[in-house]
């Protein structure tokens, strides 16, 4: 054998390991963590609101339900329901929930944690906590079988349905997340993972924020979330975030050669809010006009600052519009939004076994949610002066924030 070969080979396999190595370091892998409330730990998760069903479900194994003691009107009979997850092959997980006493909701449940389509072979889960009409459960283990191996996700659920209740409901919400340090663009932040339209993956991007999951990256606690998209602005950079489906890690490069439009907004509106599968993006506009990456968005938020004539700065945030705030942006012509004033105070009344109650809200155009800020608080609610034609009662009320 020539020898001479060798030099060559080992270059070849060397450049092959740097290779290897280099990919390897582009994923940055994060740490899966499970709570029973992860609205204690910051995060918010958009619940599903599963079919609840008393058909006992074709083909699908059932272990032996134990009837309460002493029921006689059939309510402690089981209830069934379908978990959507594209973590599994038929796209759903079983569950199954019944009664063990007398009295309150069904306190156990079943889910097919394996996803081998039988629920005879699962250990029921028992509520953490219980109400008249209401049960807790979780975090609900999991497991998933994908190319790579198992990997463990966590849900909690929230089931309504008092033992004489016909109608039941049940809500499956994500109880697990990824979180570990990540470096971008030689920087160390602090990168948080959340599936919060809960069906098991980490890497939905949608228009709908509903069905985006959301990610975080900062300093370790910041409360900075986004929405998961095509880009993500980091520190005034943008970066192409790939993240794995189950979570376990993310790659970011840099976004080159990013196509921006401008949108127009009115002169009073000093921050925008807005996502889509671009991600989610809030930007302050100069001179009524401000960037975005070229494509669909859905108005989330805006702000007006102003001070007054005696400098008290004030501060109206909207959020959650009720009416369809969808806007195409691109890059040959400006996209004008219909946000900001007016702002629409309504006072309502009812009146319930002889009190007369009143509620007072702000709504934006779109529908918005209104809140006002006075110097950084909340100012003094608003009073209700009520008079009758011949002014003999002449009254004045205080609301308080509920």
């Amino acid at each position: 054998m020539d020898k001479r070969a060798f030099p060559g080979s080992a270059v070849i396999i060397c450049i092959a390991l740097l290779a290897i190595v280099a990919r390897a370091q582009d994923e940055q892998w994060l740490r899966y963590h499970s709570a029973r409330e992860v609205r204690l730990v910051g995060f918010s998760s958009n619940s599903r609101n599963l079919e609840v069903i008393t058909e006992k479900p074709d083909g699908v194994a059932l272990p032996e339900f134990k009837p309460a003691l002493n029921s006689s009107n059939g309510s402690d009979e089981p209830v069934f329901a379908k978990w959507p997850t594209p973590m599994v092959q038929n796209g759903y997980l079983w569950i199954a929930l019944h009664r063990t006493h007398n009295n309150g909701p069904h306190d156990k449940l079943y889910i097919d944690s394996n996803g081998d389509g039988s629920l005879n072979n699962e250990t029921a889960f028992s509520a953490y906590r219980t109400t008249q009409n209401y049960t807790y459960f979780g975090p609900v283990k999991v497991v998933f079988q994908i190319e790579d191996g198992p990997v463990t996700y966590h849900l909690n659920f929230q089931f309504y349905g008092s033992a004489d209740s016909s109608r039941k409901r049940l809500y499956a919400s994500s109880g697990g997340w990824y979180e570990g340090d990540v470096a971008v663009n030689g920087a160390k932040k602090h990168c948080v993972l959340f599936d919060y339209n809960a069906n098991g993956t980490f890497n939905d991007k949608a228009l709908d924020p509903d069905e985006s999951d959301r990610i975080r990256i900062g300093r370790a606690g910041s409360q900075d979330t986004r929405f998961v998209g095509n880009y993500l602005d980091v520190d005034g950079k943008y970066f192409i975030p790939e993240i794995a489906r189950d979570g376990a890690c993310i790659k970011l490069a840099e976004a080159k050669d990013v196509k921006f439009g401008k949108v127009r907004l009115p002169e009073s509106v000093t921050e925008l809010s807005a996502g889509g599968e671009n991600g989610l993006f809030t930007v302050k506009p100069e001179n009524k006009v401000a960037p975005l990456p070229v494509g669909k968005y859905r108005i989330v938020a805006w702000t007006i600052e102003r001070k007054d004539d005696k400098e008290t700065s004030w501060k109206l945030q909207a959020s959650r519009p009720e009416k369809e705030t969808d806007f195409e942006i691109n890059a040959e012509i400006e996209t004008a939004l219909s946000v900001g004033e007016p702002i629409v105070s309504s006072l309502n009344s009812r009146q319930r076994n002889g009190t007369h109650y009143f509620d007072q809200s702000l709504k934006g155009r779109n529908g918005e949610r209104i809140t006002f800020t006075r110097n950084g608080a909340r100012p003094q609610a608003p009073k209700l002066n009520i008079k009758n034609k011949d002014g003999t009662y002449d009254r004045t009320y205080s609301f308080s924030y509920g």
